[in-house]
């Protein structure tokens, strides 16, 4: 026989040999569990935990403070037909949210400066909407439906009705203060006969 036969003969058995044993490697792995797992697990983890704590820190730092009611400290003048606020409490253009309590029911309503200076004021509902019960929150220079996502600019507040606007309410500006009688908020329980109403 040629040496190099004889060399190739070696070098086939030696491959053999290799593929035998690492075909009982796998196997052994297979069997025991042991078979080694790509890096795709370990990638799919840490961007998840990225994502995560990515999540939560937006979640900490987001500035609530646009959809938040304002808070005021000041003196209503309430008799049994008017409600009445100082003018200057809307100066700041931000919407100010109020409730009248009347037996079973709280009519909301909010009042706010719009961008062109008028005051303004409307029910917390709209024809729409109403039945879930949840309001408006200001955005900017707009009004938002809380349950459908509608904007509504504050300069089309207490103009235009119907739809998912939201609900004028008759208001007047004299010495200072804002004035709303009584017996307009009233004509708002029809929004605010909802079930958990508040």
């Amino acid at each position: 026989m040629s040496k190099k036969k004889k060399k190739n003969i070696q070098t086939e058995n030696t491959v053999n040999a290799n593929t035998n044993f690492e075909k009982r490697l796998e196997k052994k792995d297979a069997v025991l569990g042991t078979r080694k797992k790509g890096y795709l697990p370990l990638i799919v983890a840490l961007v998840c935990s990225v994502i995560i704590v990515g999540g939560a820190i937006y979640y900490v730092s987001y500035d609530r403070s646009a959809s938040a009611p304002v808070a005021a400290s000041f003196s209503s003048e309430n008799t049994l037909s008017q409600v009445s606020f100082p003018a200057s409490l809307f100066e700041d253009g931000q919407a100010r949210h109020f409730e009248h309590v009347t037996g079973n029911f709280a009519v909301k309503y909010f009042i706010l400066k719009s961008s062109d200076g008028i005051i303004r004021a409307a029910f917390d509902a709209c024809d729409v909407c109403w039945p879930a019960g949840k309001g408006y929150y200001q955005e900017g220079d707009y009004m938002v439906c809380r349950n459908c996502g509608r904007r509504f600019a504050s300069i089309r507040v207490n103009e235009v009705k119907g739809g998912c606007n939201p609900a004028p309410l008759n208001r007047k500006v004299e010495n200072g203060k804002v004035i709303i009688e009584v017996k307009d908020i009233l004509e708002g329980i029809q929004y605010f006969d909802f079930p958990g109403k508040a």
